[in-house]
């Protein structure tokens, strides 16, 4: 069964849990293991999260999720500046700092990830996540 949808939301805080619950809803009405639904709700939770603190001034931005019997896609599109995330990796997040974890988080709970400019100049984080991997991070392991 193959479950796709868009969706275009506010650039503030109240967005992040409603597209959050979509995502968890749909993972769950197919039956994925729940270690896998949080991490993959949590990396999407990280990406709408920087494009709520780094593009607010923007309007909206949107998400489109694609789920398949295979893997969970989903792709943040904003208006925002944009970053390097080359740079961004080289500098190590403290673990006391609140700021700054969101993309190792990522890189550590999705199978692939990817941040790119498109045509028209909107920046996009695309990940992707196998529904039957193990989960990556232990700590959301529930032994």
């Amino acid at each position: 069964m193959n479950i796709d949808f868009s969706v275009r939301l506010p650039t503030d805080a109240h967005s992040v849990p409603l597209v959050r619950g979509l995502l968890r809803q749909a993972l769950e009405h197919l039956d994925v293991s729940q270690s896998v639904i949080d991490e993959i709700v949590l990396a999407l939770t990280e990406a709408c999260a920087n494009v709520v603190d780094h593009a607010a001034e923007h309007e909206a931005y949107q998400v489109d999720v694609s789920i398949d019997d295979e893997a969970c896609r989903i792709s943040v599109v904003d208006d925002g500046e944009g970053f390097d995330p080359a740079s961004a990796a080289d500098a190590p997040a403290s673990p006391l700092d609140d700021r700054g974890r969101g993309l190792v988080l990522m890189r550590a709970l999705v199978d692939q990830l990817q941040f790119v400019q498109d045509e028209d100049g909107r920046h996009r984080v695309t990940f992707e996540k196998r529904l039957v991997s193990q989960p990556h991070l232990r700590l959301l392991d529930p032994r």
